[in-house]
């Protein structure tokens, strides 16, 4: 979109997109409760009804019963020591399978255990509990007469399930660390991006009141000085002050409607632009100061950036000559290349580099719109006396063609 209100039309799109550099960043957990009882319940009322159909093992009691519990109670602190919570549920585990309690959901506890464990990053202590769990849980009971030795089939069915919890673990993990470097990367460029914001609204804040409160801050010394000798002298200067305030107010409500509103709004008047260079000429010969204004090459449609970029250079550059050059006459220069459009404006005033550059915002910002587009602004004073602003914006073929 290249439509937007008067002298904001960049920065409306900026604002617009990122939502002033507001950071994105995952949803908060769930309680960290609800995963360890809903676990909790499963292996203990699953297990229960599981019993009902082997005799040939211990009736569950109430240790049963406590082995069962324990483990998923124990996942309430998984977040915070999670390795010490997977030894806990294996211990737990190995010890309900050893006593020779019924078979059922019993593990699910301990798989939970050793996701968390995974994901947390104690990808070696998992992997070591995974060992250990493999040989107990296959050998330990046959060692202790609970069980038969197990046969080949078991073995190998044990050992490819568990690679299988393994490669679910890593492939959970890997996403999830993808997924916070993305939202890591996101934060920056937004961050970022609002930083730029911050530096462009400065900018456009300084454009849109330096030239006219310099005008302002003439006519005011001029209709001070003339106020008792020459009044009707100084009824024009107040004019102008009046002109130049009632110009400076509508740029400023304009800023501040984007900064509220972003695209709300339809725009309501024109964007700035080099359309608009005579008002600003106009302007700056009622505040006293000699301007005439010249075009070379074949004036023809341009990308709203570059218009809105060479509009604010003429006018820094006329305000730097009024604040500076005491008295001069200035020359602005519009150029347009076939690659390129060149503004330039002169003055033989006696102002000198040190009081035209010296603490001041202007060429700099100047400087810095003209590198945003690709450009460059040269300042310096011209042989013979005065000083000279000269900015080529490049000006992209496409760019050129879909403005037109």
């Amino acid at each position: 979109m290249t439509v937007t209100r008067p002298g904001f039309s960049v920065l409306c799109v900026t604002v617009n997109e990122s939502q002033w550099g507001r950071h994105r960043s995952f949803p908060p957990r769930g309680p960290g409760f609800l995963l360890p009882l809903v676990v909790g319940v499963i292996q203990v009322v699953g297990t229960r009804f599981a019993a009902l159909g082997q005799p040939e093992h211990a009736d569950l009691d109430v240790l049963g019963i406590l082995l069962l519990a324990a483990g998923p109670a124990a996942l309430l602190l998984r977040r915070r020591y999670p390795v010490a919570v997977l030894g806990f549920v294996l211990v737990t585990a190995l010890g309900y399978l050893l006593l020779d309690y019924p078979r059922g959901p019993i593990f699910l506890g301990l798989i939970v255990a050793f996701v968390s464990a995974v994901m947390s990053g104690h990808r070696v202590a998992a992997a070591i509990s995974l060992v250990v769990g493999y040989f107990s849980f296959l050998w330990l009971p046959y060692l202790l007469g609970v069980e038969e030795a197990p046969g080949w089939a078991a073995a190998l069915g044990l050992g490819a399930w568990l690679l299988v919890l393994l490669t679910v673990a890593e492939v959970a993990r890997g996403r999830r660390e993808q997924a916070i470097e993305s939202a890591r990367a996101l934060e920056e460029e937004e961050r970022r991006r609002a930083s730029e914001e911050r530096l462009q609204i400065a900018r456009e804040l300084h454009d849109v009141l330096a030239h006219n409160i310099s005008l302002i801050n003439v006519q005011a010394g001029v209709a001070l000085h003339l106020i008792d000798e020459r009044p009707e002298q100084a009824r024009t200067a107040l004019a102008a002050i009046k002109d130049a305030s009632n110009e400076a107010l509508s740029e400023l409500r304009s800023v501040l409607d984007v900064l509220r509103r972003g695209y709300e709004v339809p725009p309501r008047s024109p964007t700035l632009g080099l359309a608009r260079v005579d008002d600003l000429v106009a302007r700056t010969q009622a505040a006293g100061l000699s301007v005439s204004k010249r075009v070379e090459g074949v004036p023809r449609p341009l990308p709203t950036e570059v218009d809105l970029a060479a509009f604010r250079i003429v006018q820094e550059a006329l305000t730097n000559v009024t604040r500076h050059a005491g008295g001069a006459h200035a020359t602005v220069k519009v150029g347009y290349e076939e690659n390129a459009l060149t503004v330039q404006v002169d003055d033989d005033g006696r102002g000198t580099p040190a009081t035209i550059l010296g603490g001041g915002k202007g060429i700099r910002g100047m400087s810095e719109r003209a590198a945003a587009l690709g450009g460059d602004v040269k300042a310096g004073p011209r042989d013979g006396g005065g000083f000279s602003v000269v900015a080529r914006l490049p000006l992209k073929e496409e760019g050129s063609k879909e403005a037109g």
